[in-house]
Order: C-alpha cells, then structure tokens, then sequence
C-alpha cells in the first residue's frame, strides 16, 4: 500500500504521460484512478470501483438527458432546420456590413437550443456557411473564425451538455442550469455580432457587401421556415422554466417533436433514420467514456482524501474571494490548451468546487463562469477543438493558422463577456432564481 501523497504522483504522472501519448482521456482517467485505488486501498476495492462506476453512471436517471439533447439535435439537422435557419438569417442580415459570417453567428446561436453541442454546430456551419462565404469574397480568416467562435454558443445557450455535466458533478439543479444560460448565451452572441461588424468596417475588403438586394416579403416569408427551431426551444426551455417537467422528460420530449419535425418535412427513411441514431449514439458513448473516466479518477482523489486535504489547504490560506476565482480560472484555461471541457470539469471541480463555496460564490454563477471558461477553451490554441472541427469539416481549403488567427478578436469577445459576467453576477442568477 501506498500513502495517498505517493499514490497521486504516481497517478497524475501517469495520466500526463498517458495524454502526451495519445491516449483517449476517458481511458487514461479510467486507468489512473482504478491504479490509484489499488495502490491506495488494495485490489478488491480496485475491482469493485472499475465495475460499480460505469454501470452506475449509464443508471442515472439525470444523466439520460444528455444522449436525449444530443439526439434532438441529430434529428434537427436531419430535418434541416440548420437550412431554414441559415436561408432566414441570410435574408435578414446579408445587406450589413459582415452580414454572412452575422448570418451564421445568428444561426448557429439558434440552432445551439437545439443542438446541445459545440462540436456539431461548428461542423454544421463550417459545411454550409464557409463555401458561401468564400464565394462571396470574404476573408477565410474572418469566415472560419466567426463559424469556430459561434459553435462555441451552444456550449451556454441551453439545451447544453456541459451544464449538464456541470449540475450532476456538483449536484445542482439541472433545470437551473439551463436557464442560467440564456442571457449569457445572448449577450455573447451580441459581442461576436458586434466584433464582425467592427472587423467588416475597419476591414471591409474582407467582408465584400452582396450585389443583390433581398425584399421585405422575402424576408418576412423566410421566417416562417424557423418555426420548427422555435417549437422545439420553446417546448424544452419554457417546459422546465414553467415547472411542467424536469429537465430528462424535457430532452425527451424534445428528442420526439425533433422526430416528428423529420417526418412532417419528409426527411425520413430507414437509411437517414438509422444514420442519425447511429451519430447520436456514438457522441453519447464519447462524452460518456469520458465522464466514466473522470469519475473512476474522482473516486480515487475522494476516497484518498486527497480532495479533503487539498481543499483544506487552499481555504487555510485564507485568501480573498476573487484570487480563489483567479486561480481557478487560470487553472481551466490552461488545462483547456490541452484536454477537452468535459475532462477538465470532471477532473478540477471534486477539489475546487468545495473551496469555491467555501469563500461564498454562488453555484448556479459559478457554473455559468466555469461554462464560460469552457468556451475560450473551445478556440485557444494549441487544442481548441472547435478550431479543428472547422479546419477538418471546411469544403474549401482552409489552414489551421488561418483559423486560429481567425478566432483571436472572438477570444478577446468572450473575456470581455467573462468580465461582464463576474463584474454583474445577476446577469446569471436572475432568471434561474424565478424558475418554477
């Protein structure tokens, strides 16, 4: 046996050797924690841990709302409601000054009540909205960086699968959660509306304006395709803002009228059907072997008392408030350069969490904050997974470096955003404290 100090820098060692090398980080958690509990406890506790954990995390009834949100959206974009979106944003906002890449802003940000999922807005939009833009003349700095930056929305615009995760490591209300990020999510879609349309001004050789011109019947009659993002939105967000059901029946429901929606526009048949199921099952079982993963790593930091005594540590230190949420917010963002927002959640809030509290922040604004942190995380480099998602689903051909570059004044955006929301916590605690 070892002692718990030993055991976590053998463990951690190995969990950083593990990801250098390319293993999965759901794996290299999993593996870590069940080795820290065995040099820790003893074999049989080791045994008993790898087995217990996975099927009681696939048992929780909470955790059935995430691969429900993620099918939702599956079944959204096979309705084409990403189409109608896009065609109905473009009429509105093309004749602006960076009207296309506002466009997809606009639409992403919509489609993210739907989607639930960074990754699959980004791809989405990169595949509809970069080969517009590019015939259009835009700058592919500016094209893929507004797509990678708005695909970041859905990570606060509800229905998100990161606020789920959130809710559920700290045990909080999944229901509050969701609405506590709306007004967020909205504000920093206005910020992104605003940077386009500063660079388009300053820049305008990179936004070039379109040559026709789009009538107002035309623009009010594209709004009628949008009533099927609309319904789905209000039926999950307005039933569990009103208390008519708890967040899981709401991404059921929600998956179904999503289902509904395929076969209402004729977008059904076994072939498509059985693709889309088959999508969402397999992004479910990917943020599922992560959060196995983080959980067996959880057990061991908690059952070791490791989680105790570094959270003791830190509020013995008696330090102000805001150097806590420093420290915190320096920590995320720099694991968030290497691994994905769900790993690092898992990984920081069972010894963080506590200590936060402790010093008196809220639970529902700090989710909100740590769900911000997850945004920038999203399009830092060297990782910044949404970047990737854009470079690797781009028609057109695009670098990374192009991307990247593209992403820094939307960067610049979600700080200030991050600013604003520490600066007014209300703008996160009042709408949830009027939940039903």
């Amino acid at each position: 046996m070892f002692d718990p100090a030993t055991a976590a820098i053998i463990t951690i060692g190995l969990l950083f050797f593990l990801m250098i090398a390319g293993v999965h980080i759901g794996v290299a958690m999993g593996l870590c924690g069940v080795l820290g509990i065995y040099l820790t406890m003893g074999e049989f506790a080791a045994l008993a841990q790898a087995g217990s954990v996975p099927f009681a995390t696939v048992n929780s009834f909470t955790l059935a709302v995430i691969p429900l949100f993620i099918l939702m959206g599956s079944l959204a974009t096979q309705a084409r409601l990403t189409t109608d979106l896009y065609a109905a944003a473009y009429n509105w906002f093309s004749k602006m000054p960076g009207g296309l890449a506002m466009t997809t802003t606009i639409a992403s940000a919509a489609f993210g009540a739907a989607s639930g999922s960074t990754m699959v807005n980004a791809a989405v939009f990169t595949k509809m909205a970069m080969p517009e833009m590019t015939t259009a003349g835009y700058d592919k700095r500016l094209s893929s960086g507004a797509i990678a930056s708005a695909g970041v929305l859905s990570a606060m615009i509800p229905p998100s699968v990161l606020m789920v995760i959130y809710a559920i490591t700290t045990e909080q209300s999944v229901g509050k959660m969701l609405i506590a990020g709306i007004v967020p999510g909205i504000m920093t879609a206005v910020l992104f509306l605003l940077c386009i349309y500063v660079w388009a001004k300053l820049k305008p050789e990179h936004a070039p304006m379109p040559e026709h011109n789009v009538t107002m019947k035309e623009k009010i009659g594209s709004l009628k395709n949008t009533w099927g993002i609309l319904l789905l939105f209000g039926v999950v967000i307005g039933g569990i803002y009103g208390g008519w059901f708890i967040p899981t029946y709401a991404g059921a429901v929600g998956a179904f009228g999503a289902f509904l929606l395929v076969f209402y526009k004729r977008r059904a048949s076994l072939k498509t059907l059985r693709e889309t199921f088959l999508e969402a099952i397999m992004s479910s079982a990917t943020i599922f072997l992560v959060v196995f993963g983080g959980m067996l790593f959880a057990r061991f930091l908690t059952y070791t008392g490791l989680v105790a005594t570094v959270s003791d540590w830190l509020i013995l230190q008696d330090l102000a408030p805001f150097a806590y949420l420093l420290a915190f917010g320096i920590l995320f963002l720099i694991l968030g350069c290497f691994i994905e927002p769900i790993a690092i959640m898992v990984m920081t809030l069972p010894v963080m969490f506590p200590v936060m509290m402790n010093v008196g922040y809220d639970p529902i604004w700090l989710g909100v904050v740590v769900i911000k942190m997850c945004e920038i995380s999203l399009i830092t480099p060297p990782v910044g997974l949404n970047v990737f998602v854009v470079r690797s689903s781009s028609p057109v051909p695009l670098r990374l470096e192009q991307v990247f570059a593209g992403v820094t004044p939307f960067i610049a955006m979600e700080v200030l955003s991050l600013g604003l929301l520490i600066m007014f916590p209300a703008i996160v605690t009042w709408l949830p404290s009027m939940i039903g």
